[in-house]
């Protein structure tokens, strides 16, 4: 029986955000590791690691991975945060990685086999105008992709007007005058010139492509409630594959306003951590896609039980993934999308050639599709050295906050 020996996280990346939990065992050879991912609170993750859950789990058995889960989820009295889930699943995804070394299969036969031959993708298009996005959308449909995400420019994009007059306050006006800085700075963000422009995107591209390949639309929060269900609505006819994020957390209700209204697929989940955030959204069939990260609802462990829960009422799941997060939450999902009944699509990542170097074994994405191996465990490993070889010191030690979008009046949109 093999024994917790230690735990360590490995930062990696250039910015050090990415954080790579090993967990050491007595047996000679025997580790396994996890994703604690957190691009923003990095640093955090890591001492909620290696100062708390990992004294606590010295000596214990790797095996016991449930009761490891439980008593860590509970150890500290308050949790479901995004520091604390990161962190457990950090280590909830290493455990798994040593059951399937010790086992000797991989991770997706322990969780029940798999169900489908490769994981289906959709890849991330993007153009500062129209034309330039179907360019890039045609470029991913004669690599063999048939799910695309659709966006022009950042997030927002189409939705911003210049923050000028008439659109924002004079700042000479305000009681601070012109010492206090202006808001909003340099553009504005309109939800009605964004919901025309979506809407004419979408119609642009239909008329241009038709309705071959399947679109996505990352609304990332922008919206208000209600101008979220209009655009619901308008986007109708397009025939998307689902709409992304229309909704702040905050706001969720409102799935039951649109859910009433059209019928255009609906995916959250990115900024869930609590179970009672996607349980009524599930439960009352408001949505079509759960689309939560593996390592921000606190591992494999609680996202197969969220994956049999969206199967018992016929929602979807589309793990999250992005620009921001490691090869190694990536294959954690894939090892769930490999045996889930109720899995809809992935979201694609890309990383550099140096980057995947430092990874071997990674899942390969080519064509549209992810594909595993057939190595014991996560079938992914680390190279320390190349990993540590990716830092740049400077930009490790740069905080990192998120893009402040702002309406016309200067307040913050919660993204």
């Amino acid at each position: 029986m093999a024994r917790i020996t230690g735990i360590k996280c490995i930062r990696t990346r250039v910015t050090a955000t990415w954080v790579i939990v090993k967990v050491l065992t007595d047996q000679p050879g025997l580790y396994g590791i996890g994703s604690a991912h957190d691009y923003n609170a990095t640093g955090a993750v890591v001492a909620a690691i290696e100062d708390w859950m990992a004294p606590r789990l010295i000596g214990r058995d790797p095996a016991m991975i449930e009761d490891i889960w439980q008593s860590t989820f509970t150890s500290g009295y308050w949790r479901s945060g995004p520091t604390h889930n990161a962190a457990l699943a950090g280590i909830d995804i290493a455990l798994w990685d040593i059951k399937g070394k010790e086992a000797g299969m991989p991770v997706y036969q322990l969780l029940g086999g798999p169900v489908r031959s490769a994981v289906p993708c959709y890849a991330h298009a993007v153009g500062n105008t129209l034309p330039e996005l179907e360019d890039d959308i045609r470029r991913y449909m004669e690599d063999g992709w048939q799910y695309i995400r659709c966006q022009v420019g950042a997030y927002g994009g189409g939705g911003f007007v210049p923050a000028t007059r008439p659109h924002t306050p004079d700042p000479s006006r305000t009681p601070w005058g012109e010492a206090w800085p202006s808001w909003p700075a340099g553009q504005a963000f309109d939800d009605d010139v964004y919901i025309e422009n979506t809407v004419a995107m979408f119609a642009h591209l239909r008329e241009r492509i038709g309705f071959g390949p399947k679109f996505t639309h990352d609304v990332h929060e922008h919206l208000r409630p209600t101008s979220a269900v209009s655009l619901a609505k308008r986007l109708e006819p397009f025939r998307l594959f689902f709409l992304e994020d229309v909704l702040p957390p905050e706001q969720i209700g409102w799935y039951r306003q649109i859910r009433q209204q059209c019928a255009t697929p609906q995916a959250i989940g990115e900024l869930f951590t609590n179970v009672q955030e996607w349980l009524p959204l599930i439960s009352e069939r408001l949505i079509d896609f759960i689309r939560c990260r593996v390592s921000k609802i606190g591992g494999i462990t609680p996202a197969q039980k969220l994956a049999h829960l969206a199967e018992a009422f016929g929602v979807q799941t589309a793990w999250q993934e992005g620009g921001n997060t490691d090869p190694v939450n990536l294959t954690a999902a894939m090892h769930l999308d490999m045996t889930s009944y109720s899995f809809g699509i992935q979201e694609e990542n890309w990383f550099r050639p140096e980057e995947l170097e430092a990874f071997p074994g990674h899942p390969v994405l080519q064509g549209g599709f992810l594909y595993p191996n057939d190595r014991p465990g996560l079938g992914i490993d680390i190279d320390e050295v190349k990993a540590l070889a990716l830092v740049d010191p400077v930009r490790a030690r740069t905080p990192r906050y998120l893009v402040e979008d702002r309406r016309a009046d200067g307040s913050v949109i919660r993204p």
